[in-house]
């Protein structure tokens, strides 16, 4: 027995407690992710279907895709053209709509 408690209900209470703990700090990383990151920036895709590439050029890789109506996180910097959503994600900007209400810059 731990504090009065038989050691097998001691155990489950700080496992459980463990993940519980686990939980809510992964909790911020997905809360910031749904808001567009640190900037709080969020964006409407336009276009039918719109790629997503690894680097701010038409040329670049496609990391991605994204349907019509999407809504994602944004970054405020915009380089030839392209938005930047997250690292090594950009997106064509004359296809995304910032959100009203939200940071874009």
């Amino acid at each position: 027995m731990i504090l009065g408690i038989p050691k097998r209900v001691f155990i489950i209470v700080v496992v459980l407690v463990g993940i519980g703990i686990i939980y809510l700090m992964g909790m911020d990383k997905r809360n910031s992710e749904a808001t567009g990151g640190s900037t709080g920036c969020k964006v409407t895709v336009t276009a039918d279907v719109l790629n997503v590439r690894a680097a701010p050029d038409a040329k670049s890789d496609v990391v991605g895709k994204f349907n019509q109506n999407a809504v994602t996180g944004a970054e405020p910097e915009i380089q030839n053209g392209f938005r930047k959503l997250a690292e090594n994600k950009w997106a064509a900007n004359e296809f995304l709509q910032p959100v009203a209400n939200t940071n874009c810059g």
